[in-house]
């Protein structure tokens, strides 16, 4: 379980650090948005009141502590299911990625009532009008990463 919270910490930390540095620090709160590499990487402010791409978006506060309960439920189920028998490092690699991920846009509800999202990609004349942020790639990449090493039920011997 150590390699599950380290993998947790860290992701989280990314995640919470970028946030801080690019929102606050370079005030992309207020600029609104920043070419990095233009089109390929672009800071662009977005406020995320509902889950991925604003689906769920009621602005209703009742949504917001419904998506915090949620997550943290998911943490939980996560944080136990990793713990059965059979999960190699991989799944609890994958588990810590995704908990930390998921723990980072938490405090960003609990914090700003929304998700700080802020990274912007584009390539090859396609404009992509969405913005994520570190919690979210880790939450994919984690989610990805138990899909393929999720723990292996054991087979039941008496059948």
């Amino acid at each position: 379980m150590k390699l599950t919270f380290w993998a947790m910490f860290w992701t989280f930390l990314a995640d919470q650090v970028t946030k801080y540095l690019v929102v606050h620090w370079l005030d992309l709160r207020n600029r609104g948005e920043i070419d990095v590499l233009p089109p390929f990487l672009n800071f662009r402010m977005a406020w995320n009141r509902g889950v991925n791409f604003g689906l769920l978006d009621i602005g209703s506060d009742l949504m917001r502590w419904f998506l915090i309960g949620l997550a943290l439920a998911i943490v939980v189920a996560v944080f136990f299911w990793i713990r059965k028998p059979g999960a190699g490092w991989h799944a609890r690699l994958s588990a810590g990625i995704l908990i930390g991920g998921a723990l980072g846009n938490v405090v960003d509800r609990v914090l700003y009532g929304a998700v700080a999202d802020f990274l912007n990609m584009s390539c090859c004349g396609i404009e992509n009008p969405y913005s994520f942020n570190v919690a979210d790639i880790a939450v994919f990449a984690g989610a990805f990463g138990l899909v393929l090493f999720a723990p292996a039920d054991k087979p039941d011997k008496t059948a």
